[in-house]
């Protein structure tokens, strides 16, 4: 059974509703990313980044998964598939995808600001006060601009097994999440799913320029 490794950025929830990380001007959600996706605005204003978290939470129980995600999850009854995302909505598993790594954190997740390894399930309002068992304000279960990546290692071993590698919804220039095509073995057939594609076709790269939805329904033709 051939391993598909799938590495999915925004592009992949946008049909279901949830904006892209960053509009054109540079803004998210209205917000520079710098006053809500730092440790340092957390420190500074944790009313404000809590909120836009809140806001972001709410608005991920509102949608649902689309076609594209469904599609993934259906491969997985010919090919072992593992999903790396640089999403932290929960909308693969949802659609019913069963190995699914998230680069930069999870929505529906909280951890304690004075252990990293004390994560918990979240789905209402977080608030200051919102403390864990030791009595350490609870904050997002982010990858926030300026921390490690805790899961890159992981996802690094995860394209060195990669016998076909699917790229969706992601320009690829964000680092450290870039640099995973480069670990997959060499000549790896690759399928590049993305309606403004910054990257060209080459000998085993297919470029399919089309969204999310219909990229995947021509992947699975491709693979099927």
């Amino acid at each position: 059974m051939k391993h598909i490794v799938v590495l999915t950025g925004a592009g992949m929830s946008a049909e279901s509703g949830l904006k892209t990380f960053r509009d054109a001007d540079g803004l998210w959600e209205g917000h520079d990313v710098m006053e809500v996706a730092t440790p340092q605005a957390f420190e500074r204003n944790p009313e404000l980044v809590l909120e836009f978290y809140n806001q972001r939470r709410r608005q991920l129980l509102e949608v649902e998964p689309n076609t594209a995600h469904f599609g993934l999850a259906e491969l997985e009854q010919s090919h072992k598939v593992t999903i790396v995302t640089q999403n932290v909505d929960d909308l693969h598993e949802r659609a019913g995808s069963t190995n699914v790594v998230h680069l930069h954190g999870e929505l529906l997740k909280v951890r304690s600001t004075g252990n990293d390894h004390n994560i918990k399930a979240w789905t209402n309002d977080l608030v200051s006060g919102d403390v864990c068992e030791q009595g350490h304000q609870l904050r997002p279960h982010i990858v926030w601009f300026g921390e490690a990546v805790p899961m890159i290692e992981k996802a690094i071993d995860i394209c060195m097994t990669a016998d076909i590698l699917v790229i969706i919804g992601t320009s690829m220039q964000v680092y450290p999440a870039a640099s995973l095509m480069h670990y997959v073995p060499e000549n790896t057939p690759t399928y590049f799913i993305d309606p403004k594609p910054a990257m060209s076709s080459k000998a085993h790269i297919e470029v399919i320029a089309e969204t999310a939805t219909v990229g995947v329904s021509i992947l699975k033709t491709r693979l099927l």
